[in-house]
């Protein structure tokens, strides 16, 4: 197990430095992204993060029952629902502020508006990296499985890729709320840094939650279709040319769905 917990340490290491090095991007560009651009990147991360729900914990959740001779489908739809539910009661109550909107969700606070902007990115980087710890966790209650590893890899390639215009998505915008490039990029790039901490953490308590690990893939799964649901998707075709978020939605999943099966 400990070389589980060093793997999903790399794996979201990983994903966390994409997150920084599309945060960078800032020293570069001084205005936020194009619309266009944009609703084809948050496109793309729906469609990884789908792929990876079905692929990547949901398959292995309904297998991993399976093998122990019990009924699949209960704990992959009763962890699916108790992680959307997660994810609905910290949209309820975390005071956040989605890209392009004017007013901020969850509870009422002073925050800063650039602070709320940040809320709202690390509100979906919590499943994220509980999916990449998970991964990792079950592969390494199985060393003798070596695809599980290769999946785990996989997973963490391909939340890897979509956070690289997340950090974008963040740090520019915080330059043009009229913060310097180096807080920007400071504060884009700790946004993934919620992706390691759940990720590293989920691993560490695998041992202890062995019995449950298809209800905790099947949550992370739950999750992650929420977010995809409430926020990225809607916000990938607002607009005209919404056309260009449904093609990133068909890239990212097709780019994740070969990554998890050609490596795992």
């Amino acid at each position: 197990m400990n070389q589980a917990i060093s793997w999903a340490a790399m794996g979201t290491g990983f994903t966390f430095l994409m997150t920084a090095l599309g945060a960078s991007v800032v020293f570069i560009f001084r205005k936020e992204m194009g619309k266009n651009i944009q609703r084809s990147f948050l496109g793309f991360a729906a469609g990884v993060m789908m792929a990876a729900s079905v692929w990547s914990l949901l398959i292995p959740a309904i297998e991993e029952t399976e093998s122990k001779g019990e009924i699949g489908w209960i704990p992959a739809a009763g962890g699916f629902v108790l992680g959307g539910l997660f994810l609905y009661l910290l949209d309820l109550l975390m005071p956040h502020l989605h890209l392009g909107q004017n007013g901020p969700e969850g509870i009422k606070s002073s925050f800063r508006r650039t602070t709320l902007l940040i809320f709202a990115v690390t509100l979906h980087n919590i499943p994220e990296g509980m999916a990449v710890g998970l991964a990792f966790a079950m592969a390494g209650q199985h060393p003798e499985d070596q695809s599980l590893y290769a999946a785990a890899f996989a997973l963490a390639l391909g939340i890897g890729i979509q956070n690289f215009p997340e950090g974008a998505a963040i740090s520019l915008p915080l330059r043009k709320e009229g913060m310097s490039s180096a807080k920007a990029f400071l504060l884009g790039s700790l946004s993934g840094l919620v992706e390691l901490i759940f990720g590293v953490g989920i691993t560490l308590i695998a041992a202890q939650i062995t019995p449950f690990m298809p209800w905790f893939l099947s949550f992370a799964a739950g999750a992650m279709i929420y977010v995809v649901a409430e926020e990225l998707i809607p916000e990938a075709n607002e607009g005209e040319h919404s056309n260009l978020g449904t093609i990133g939605v068909m890239a990212g999943f097709l780019i994740m769905m070969i990554l998890d099966v050609a490596l795992g």
